[in-house]
C-alpha cells in the first residue's frame, strides 16, 4: 500500500467512507476498503474509529449535520417569524428530495445507516425541533404566533410535516400534487399558530 502524502484526518475518512458507501453500499462497504481508497492500512482507519460501527455513526451524523447546519441560518435569520417558518419547512424538504433525486444510491445507504444509529437520528430530531422552537419562540414573542407552548408546538410541527420530510416517504416527494399538498399543510399549520396549537 503506497504511502499517502497528506494526513489523514477523521474528515478525510469521513469523505472516503461516503465514496465506499456509495459504490459498495452500506452491506458490502468494509473498513479495509475505506483504508484502501485511502491508501493506509486499516489500522490507520480504527486509530480515528475504535469500530465499523463508530464509523458508520459518524458518517451518518455528518451527513444530517449538512442538512441541520443549512437550516439553522433560516432558523436565526432575524426576519419575521412566519417568513422563517415557512422557509425553514421549504428548506427541510427540498434538502430530503435533492439528497434523494440527486444521489439515490447514497439515500438509500443513508437509510439503511439512520436505521441503525438511532442516537445519531435522535440528536439530529432534538436539534431540528430547537430550531422550529426558536422561530416559534419569536413568533409568540412579537405576538404572531399565540402557541402557549412553543417546544410542544415545535414537535407537532415537526410530525405533522413528517411526510415532507422522513426518508420513508421518499417516493411519494415527486408524485403530483405533492408541492401543492406541502403548501396546503404548511398554511394550516401557520393558522394553527396564530391562534394556539
Amino acid at each position: 500500500m503506497a504511502p499517502t502524502s497528506e494526513t489523514l484526518t477523521a474528515e478525510r475518512i469521513l469523505e472516503a467512507t461516503e465514496e465506499v458507501l456509495r459504490r459498495h453500499g452500506p452491506a458490502k462497504a468494509t473498513v479495509v476498503d475505506v483504508a484502501r481508497a485511502l491508501g493506509v492500512s486499516h489500522g490507520s482507519v480504527y486509530r480515528h474509529f475504535r469500530t465499523k460501527a463508530a464509523l458508520r455513526e459518524a458518517v451518518t451524523k455528518r451527513w444530517l449535520d449538512r442538512t441541520s447546519g443549512q437550516l439553522s441560518g433560516i432558523a436565526e435569520a432575524d426576519r419575521v417569524p412566519e417568513a422563517r417558518l415557512r422557509d425553514w419547512l421549504a428548506a427541510l424538504f427540498a434538502a430530503k428530495r435533492r439528497k434523494a433525486g440527486e444521489d439515490p444510491e447514497l439515500f438509500a445507504t443513508y437509510t439503511v445507516l439512520t436505521d441503525e444509529n438511532g442516537s445519531a437520528v435522535g440528536e439530529h430530531i432534538t436539534d431540528l425541533e430547537s430550531q422550529l422552537t426558536r422561530i416559534i419562540q419569536a413568533g409568540v414573542d412579537t405576538g404572531d404566533f399565540s402557541a402557549t407552548d412553543a417546544e410542544a408546538s415545535a414537535r407537532a410541527v415537526f410530525q405533522a410535516t413528517g411526510r415532507f420530510h422522513d426518508p420513508c416517504y421518499a417516493r411519494e416527494w415527486e408524485e403530483p400534487g405533492t408541492e401543492a399538498d406541502f403548501a396546503a399543510v404548511v398554511d394550516l399549520l401557520v393558522q394553527g399558530l396564530r391562534r394556539t396549537l
